[in-house]
Order: structure tokens, then C-alpha cells, then sequence
């Protein structure tokens, strides 16, 4: 069996008691940065076999974890912070999984994305969520397809590139575009930016800030 856990976005408390049972009974813990995941096991004193499985983990480590569950080993899936298959490459692992008729089970919990999007006064029945933009390829042709869109948009970015990805909106969506920027969601610093794309642009150019953005549009 595999299961696919949901762990927290930065509050630790922010786990669900079903899944702490989960990590608790499986065989295997398979996460992204053992390190990371390290944190939350210890802070609920799970010490379980942990396999690291990444973007960069390959097909030999996908048919190692898939040669576990065959023989029986019930594996829990996590990712980094939040939710497996989000942003990260979980959904491989998943897919081979269901061709090879394994049980999946997954453990909902933590989500960046629905916790921006409920926190960020935006309508909700309409919604899509992009991940991380292109950074290259297919991003102007991105942007342009957003700009006759009537639903709203969550996207990730990154402290590194959240001036470029405001100023491409200022620029493609225009100065006046309502918009809302959520930084260090469930954590001491958690931040909530409401405003046009030209202000928050102005406001992260005068304020430094770190962490990850959640942006809904």
C-alpha cells in the first residue's frame, strides 16, 4: 500500500491525526530531503526508514520503492511541505504504482494553494492553479493567454524571482490588476499582501523579504 501523506506548509501543528497514525504504522517513509522531513518525524518522535525521492531520484529509484510495496511493505509518500504531487514529482511515483495495481490512499492535509486562495478574499468556484511559471520558454505566450482570463489564478514563485514574475504582470495584465500575495503562509511572519500588481511591485521592491510567495490573481 501507499500512502500519500499531507505534512505541513510550516506549522508543525498543521498534521492531521490521521496522518501521524499513518507515518506511524507504515514500513517505509519515502520524502524528498530526508533532512527536511527529519524535522517533522522528530518533532513527533517517528523513526521509521526513510528513502529520499526527488526530482532528480530517476527510474532505478522509482522501481526500488515499487519493488518494496510488491512485496508487501507499506510505504507513506511525503513531500517536502505540504501536499505530494503539488509542485514536485510524486505523481511518478503514484503512476506507477497504479499500473502496477497497488492501493493508493491518500491522506489529505496542508495545501499552500487553499490556504492562499481562502485567505486571500479572491472568488474561489472558478479557480486554476499553475505551479511555477516558465521561467523561459512559454512564458510571454503564458502571460498573454491570462489576459482575457475570468477565473482566478494561483501561481508559486520564489524570493528570487517574485519581482520579475510582478513586473511581466504589470506588463501584460496591467498596473491595475487586483491582486493578492501570500508569503510564509502558517508561519510566525505569515504575510498577507493585498493590492494592484504595480503596488505590491512597489512595496517588495522597498521591502526585502524571504520565504516563498503564493500569488492569486
Amino acid at each position: 500500500m501507499l500512502s500519500i501523506v499531507s505534512t505541513p506548509i510550516g506549522n508543525l501543528e498543521d498534521i492531521t491525526l490521521r496522518a501521524l497514525r499513518t507515518l506511524r504504522e507504515a514500513d517505509i517513509i519515502t520524502c524528498e530531503d530526508t533532512r527536511t522531513s527529519g524535522v517533522l518525524l522528530n518533532h513527533y518522535e517517528i523513526k521509521k526508514p526513510l528513502i529520499s525521492f526527488h526530482a532528480h531520484s530517476g527510474d532505478v529509484k522509482v522501481e526500488k520503492i515499487i519493488a518494496l510495496l510488491l512485496e508487501g511493505k507499506h510505504v507513506a509518500l511525503i513531500s517536502d511541505a505540504g501536499t505530494p504531487g503539488i509542485s514536485d514529482p510524486a505523481y511518478i511515483l503514484v503512476k506507477r504504482a497504479i499500473e502496477e495495481n497497488i492501493t493508493i490512499v491518500p491522506i489529505p492535509g496542508a495545501s499552500a494553494v487553499l490556504s492562499a486562495l481562502v485567505g486571500s478574499g479572491m472568488h474561489m468556484h472558478d479557480f486554476r492553479f499553475l505551479g511555477f511559471l516558465p521561467v523561459k520558454k512559454g512564458r510571454e505566450t503564458l502571460f498573454k493567454s491570462l489576459q482575457t482570463k475570468t477565473y482566478t489564478v494561483v501561481i508559486y514563485e520564489s524570493v528570487h524571482r517574485i519581482l520579475r514574475t510582478l513586473s511581466d504582470m504589470e506588463k501584460y495584465l496591467g498596473p491595475d490588476h487586483p491582486i493578492v500575495i501570500g508569503r510564509e503562509l502558517t508561519k510566525k511572519f505569515e504575510e498577507f499582501k493585498h493590492g494592484t500588481v504595480k503596488e505590491c511591485r512597489e512595496y517588495y521592491e522597498k521591502n526585502v523579504c524571504k520565504g516563498e510567495f503564493v500569488v492569486i490573481f
